[in-house]
């Protein structure tokens, strides 16, 4: 397909299905002109872009990106987010801003942001009630979501076993709630196609969904039974502790019946969070109204709940492993924030070299 025929005016309508609206057009005036489209996959520093100028009205455009955002500290494209590509050539030049962003911090040792997927409207979090079911885990997808902006609905896949695993579905679904009581909670059943169209009634058309949660929960299933037809592969989970193989391997776009839009996630092993480095605790703090409001009434105001008298959080009748969770990713977030604000790291160098030069100064004594 040739972009030569297109001009900045002629943004089709098309877009709006794709999730195009005021914010992003709003920024075409900041940059140089192009055509504006969508990635829709990425493959090793590929991108394939919608751009609704097609002859049919879905231009797909399979693009590289410019020299200019291959400079550190340029803004990489993710899936999701919406580009302008040049007019004569299929080159992103730009990556407009995103109105949210679900990302994690890079597994392992490196401090650097994941980006999992930009520009989602809802963030479906899919937990498993086999052996896979784990408030905690729950818990950090909670915060994951709330530092995205996107809104958090939980699905809890495989409502269809929980007379023969004895669960109590709906104790299971007023737990998941006092988690967030302001989120929706979905029990549903991919495999028996059960209550899955509770899912596009939680979108409008042209808003972008997300699926998130560990391997074998059930994700592509979900996509493939929403699609009508087998477009992703699954595979069964094993036996001994319910967990499955990462049958998705990238992320990528898909348009669902009905006009809205879904990303299937690979599974991810490991929930490390990533957040704002002006507001770290912010959106823990949204995750964890409870503790906050209890924190409230704390005799210290920098009290960690951890055995400070009048904490008025551990004298409270609260989840011992919910409050630990919350302390565990407190810690994550100031660790983050350590170094990935060089004040702070200043700070931080100099607090344990005076510790250290008062140690070396005032040795211990041997009784």
């Amino acid at each position: 397909m040739s972009l030569r025929i297109y001009t900045e005016r002629m943004i089709p309508v098309q877009l709006e299905q794709f999730g195009w609206n005021d914010f992003f057009e709003s920024q075409l005036s900041a940059g140089p002109a192009g055509i504006p489209g969508r990635v829709a996959s990425a493959n090793h520093g590929r991108f394939l872009v919608w751009t609704g100028c097609g002859e049919t009205g879905t231009g797909e455009v399979d693009a590289s990106v410019s020299g200019q955002l291959r400079k550190p500290g340029a803004l990489w494209p993710a899936v999701g987010d919406w580009v302008i590509l040049r007019i004569d050539d299929a080159v992103i030049d730009r990556v407009l801003t995103r109105k949210t962003c679900v990302s994690r911090k890079q597994p392992e040792r490196e401090i650097r942001e994941q980006v999992l997927a930009a520009n989602i409207d809802v963030l479906f979090i899919v937990s498993g009630l086999d052996r896979d079911y784990n408030p905690r885990r729950i818990e950090r997808f909670l915060v994951m979501a709330n530092e995205s902006g996107a809104r958090p609905v939980v699905l809890l896949n495989k409502a269809d076993l929980a007379p023969q695993l004895n669960l109590d579905l709906a104790s299971l679904v007023a737990g998941v709630q006092e988690l967030s009581p302001a989120i929706a909670v979905l029990p549903i059943s991919a495999k028996a196609d059960h209550d899955l169209a509770a899912l596009p009634a939680e979108l409008a058309p042209g808003e972008t969904a997300a699926l998130i949660g560990s391997s074998g929960v059930g994700k592509s299933t979900i996509l493939n039974r929403l699609l009508g037809h087998e477009r992703q592969r699954t595979t069964e989970v094993r036996a001994s502790d319910s967990r499955g193989r990462h049958t998705t391997t990238t992320r990528q776009l898909f348009r669902m019946p009905g006009g809205w839009l879904l990303m299937d996630l690979p599974g991810l092993r490991e929930v490390q969070l990533w957040a704002n480095p002006e507001q770290p605790a912010g959106n823990l703090a949204a995750s964890f109204d409870d503790i906050q409001a209890l924190a409230a009434n704390c005799r210290f105001r920098d009290c960690t709940h951890n055995a400070e008298p009048g904490c008025a959080v551990t004298s409270a009748a609260l989840d011992p492993a919910r409050l630990a969770n919350y302390q565990k990713m407190q810690k994550e977030l100031a660790h983050l924030e350590r170094k990935t604000n060089p004040r702070l790291a200043k700070e931080t160098r100099a607090k344990w070299n005076a510790i250290e030069k008062s140690v070396r100064q005032h040795p211990k004594r041997e009784p």
